[in-house]
């Protein structure tokens, strides 16, 4: 592994564990010339899979893509990496045993419904844009669904 740091390739693992999710292993590490401490995730590859989006093109899933709009929606949220983690892992599971192309619509729908019941106000945040909320009206119904289900 290298490190982030100094780049040196001479890292050596402090502690391993699996994560709660047991879907990943956390690694401590320490660079050997450095000294710096960092956290490394190992996750089974997930098997490739082509999104097909709105107007039919398709292109390959990118879970930084994902992780990035999902993280956009939790700003200064009282979210952790760990549940997003875990959520993106379950998702990729559900939405990989679906076939070779995936719909974006399963994708985003599957995104909104972890985050409804993760944090209602990230929920929101990524509604808004993943259902081109245009107007106040639009946003006041989605949240009457929301306090219709509390």
């Amino acid at each position: 592994m290298i490190c982030p740091k100094c780049k040196k390739n001479d890292t050596r693992v402090l502690d391993s564990r699996e994560t709660d999710s047991h879907k990943a292993v956390r690694r401590r590490r320490e660079c050997e010339d450095c000294k710096h401490r960092f956290t490394t995730f190992e996750r089974p590859e997930i098997t490739k899979f082509l999104v097909v989006k709105k107007d039919g093109a398709r292109e390959s899933y990118d879970r930084e893509k994902v992780e990035k709009g999902i993280w956009k929606a939790c700003e200064k949220r009282k979210v952790t990496e760990e549940q997003v983690t875990k959520f993106i892992n379950e998702l990729e599971e559900k939405w990989s045993g679906m076939g070779k192309e995936v719909p974006s619509k399963a994708i985003g729908e599957g995104i909104m419904e972890a985050l409804k019941s993760l944090d209602e106000v990230a929920y929101i945040r990524f509604a808004s844009v993943y259902r081109q909320f245009r107007d106040i009206d639009t946003f006041k119904k989605e949240l009457q669904k929301l306090a219709n289900k509390s």
